[in-house]
């Protein structure tokens, strides 16, 4: 037990690091927009344009990166950097570039946009401000990171959405690259590190279940049947689930990455648990999900031969600030 509270105690450590300026971030990359793109890029924070994400191709609202020139490119990947980690960095861009891969997979003309590493797009809610609520989401085909800003610290970064297709290359001068590797490998090394009384609690079907479940809904919710309880876990399959919960946590900028995992502890770590549906092997479709009372994360491989990543992050509390916002609104008004 001792050594799982020291890896606990360890994920959520991370300093409170000087928050870079979001806003100004922000601002910066609005300054480089035309007129008509500043038209597209902003909405109001109270618009229901905030709740409206989806992780596949399809129209969406907001400034495209294909009608960007080099500065606006630059200044638009420049927030999205400041807004994550640097591991959560490198997988949101490469999962970007995997669009001109799935493009020569599916052999698609090269005057043939539907698959286009510039298909994504950045909206902004609100006025981007260092003491003001305000968000901003980057989405397209398998990227879909929605956050929420106040007193210019993020206050949420869910829901957030990472894909992968494929999920390994097989061809080409990129063969072998997985950008969701991680997320892969422990979750087969923890299914199949259960006894057999543990998969009897753990295995929710035998079949893998079609898609994440929570999909794009607007309001996510706690989902039955919960799996393996972490206080049924040995010692070692502890610390696996926790690796793989910090994989997904690490994924945000640091200081919401250290505030999420702390509210994650005072929710208890010991709720936690762990559900599997599907093969137990690579190559077969499978589905996992940790959840807890404020927490979903679902991963789903099965579509191309479960050779195709779909993961999501649910704040069951907070998603796009829901929760931080109301309380802020709340002080507000009180002060006044």
């Amino acid at each position: 037990m001792k050594y799982s509270i020291a890896l606990i105690v360890l994920l959520s450590s991370a300093a409170y690091a000087q928050q870079p300026d979001l806003a100004g971030k922000a601002n910066a990359f609005l300054a480089t927009l035309s007129p008509e793109l500043q038209e597209k890029a902003r909405y109001t924070l109270e618009d229901d344009e905030r709740l409206n994400w989806h992780f596949v191709p399809t129209k969406r609202n907001g400034a495209c990166f294909r009608d960007f020139n080099a500065a606006q490119r630059a200044a638009g990947l420049d927030l999205l950097k400041t807004s994550l980690s640097t591991q959560g960095y490198q997988k949101a861009t490469a999962i970007v570039a995997l669009e001109t891969i799935l493009k020569d997979v599916e052999k698609r003309g090269p005057d043939d946009n539907y698959r286009d590493p510039l298909n994504y797009y950045i909206t902004i809610f609100g006025t981007p401000s260092a003491d003001a609520p305000w968000g901003w989401r980057f989405e397209g085909h398998h990227v879909a990171l929605n956050f929420c800003s106040i007193n210019n610290n993020i206050e949420s970064s869910t829901p957030s959405f990472l894909g992968s297709n494929p999920g390994i290359v097989r061809q080409g001068s990129e063969r072998g690259k997985q950008v969701l590797k991680d997320e892969t490998s422990l979750g087969f090394t923890l299914v199949n590190s259960l006894s057999d009384p543990q998969r009897k609690d753990a295995i929710i079907a035998a079949e893998a279940l079609p898609e994440i479940v929570s999909s794009d809904k607007r309001k996510a919710a706690a989902l039955d049947p919960r799996g393996l309880s972490y206080g049924s876990m040995t010692e070692q399959q502890k610390n696996i689930l926790l690796k793989l919960l910090d994989l997904y946590v690490k994924n945000y900028e640091l200081g919401f990455a250290s505030k999420l995992m702390a509210k994650i502890k005072k929710a208890g770590i010991e709720n936690l648990s762990f559900a599997w549906a599907g093969s137990l092997q690579p190559g077969v479709g499978h589905y996992y999900r940790i959840q807890g009372p404020m927490l979903l994360i679902e991963y789903d491989n099965t579509q191309n031969n479960a050779n195709h990543v779909h993961t999501v992050v649910r704040d069951l509390t907070n998603d796009f600030g829901e929760d931080i916002l109301r309380e802020h609104y709340a002080r507000e008004h009180s002060q006044h």
